[in-house]
């Protein structure tokens, strides 16, 4: 074997090694899938005439913003009505519960003071007459009367310190019992007429993009139909299909990458979720690198400082990482 024979002899065995490890790591297969997101649809539980929209289709916002209002004039009327109500309601219970007047009770005081100063008088007519029946200077029926006149004093004494003392008493307690049931019962009207006043003006759950307006300013929406769609970062789903050889390779909480179009590189994500059922392959979705008939959903979460670049419908690249 001559010289050149033996110098040019391994370029076929070093070509060949070079090839064999090229084979021995291929690519990531990459799955394409895309965005999706769940809506939060905000409505009212109660129907009326749109009166003011304080947002806009793909306006951002924060929790607690005003979404709308509809219109809620009789709900303020009868608000005001049922806080009317408990204002009586709690006046009565008062009154019942202090008893009479301040006047009313110095006037019975009044009238016991003079039945007092009656029936000392009868005593002491008594007595005089008595002392008189004894020295035989009146006659029996002239003392009987005196006896009359005192017995008589005394008792409207009784009846009148009586008097007194149920009007400092106030109402009787099955009366003050109905009372204040009623002002219960007022309270609870009251606190349902708030409701829904309240219940007529909605505002955002959660921060997020406003996703669409169904209503404008003027139409009537009926009970719990949504006047407006938001979408929170935190809802943005990212859905991809693997054929069958793949899906027993997946765990929940793997890693993942995803790209799209237009993206300065990769987003981390992780899997929350594995489809238990395959399906055909949907017509939008196929890869070169699969034959497969049957595929199985996957479902993952971006980050949350990283969902607001995802948009739904958006189509994405996803690679698989080992899993954990």
């Amino acid at each position: 074997m001559s010289p050149r024979s033996l110098i040019l002899f391994p370029a076929p065995v070093a070509l060949a090694a070079l090839l064999l490890c090229a084979c021995g790591e291929p690519e990531p297969i990459t799955y394409q899938g895309y965005a999706e997101g769940e809506y939060l649809y905000v409505s009212s539980p109660l129907g009326g005439e749109l009166e003011t929209l304080g947002v806009s289709r793909g306006e951002t916002v924060v929790p607690g913003a005003p979404l709308f209002t509809l219109e809620r004039g009789q709900e303020s009327a009868a608000m005001e009505e049922a806080a009317l109500n408990l204002r009586q309601a709690e006046n009565r219970l008062a009154d019942l519960a202090k008893g009479d007047r301040p006047s009313e009770l110095a006037a019975l005081e009044a009238r016991l003071d003079r039945a007092r100063t009656a029936s000392q008088l009868a005593r002491k007519e008594w007595e005089r007459r008595r002392r008189l029946f004894a020295e035989k200077t009146i006659s029996a029926e002239d003392l009987d009367q005196a006896v009359a006149a005192r017995e008589q004093s005394a008792a409207a004494v009784d009846e009148l310190r009586a008097e007194l003392t149920t009007a400092r008493l106030g109402g009787r307690s099955d009366v003050l019992d109905a009372a204040r049931a009623e002002v219960g019962a007022a309270r609870q009207r009251l606190a349902q007429a708030r409701w829904r006043f309240e219940q007529k003006r909605q505002d955002a759950p959660q921060g997020g993009a406003v996703f669409d307006t169904l209503y404008v300013a003027g139409e009537f929406v009926p009970a719990g139909y949504p006047v407006v769609s938001l979408l929170p970062p935190q809802n943005i789903l990212l859905r991809f299909f693997v054929p069958e050889n793949v899906v027993g390779t997946l765990s929940l909480g793997q890693s993942l990458s995803v790209s799209f179009d237009g993206a300065e590189g990769s987003y981390p994500a992780r899997i929350n979720y594995i489809s238990p059922q395959a399906e055909y392959t949907p017509p939008v979705i196929y890869s070169r690198q699969s034959r497969a008939k049957l595929v199985y959903l996957i479902e993952a979460r971006p980050d949350p400082e990283d969902a607001a670049d995802f948009h739904p419908g958006q189509p994405l690249d996803v690679r698989l990482e080992a899993a954990p």
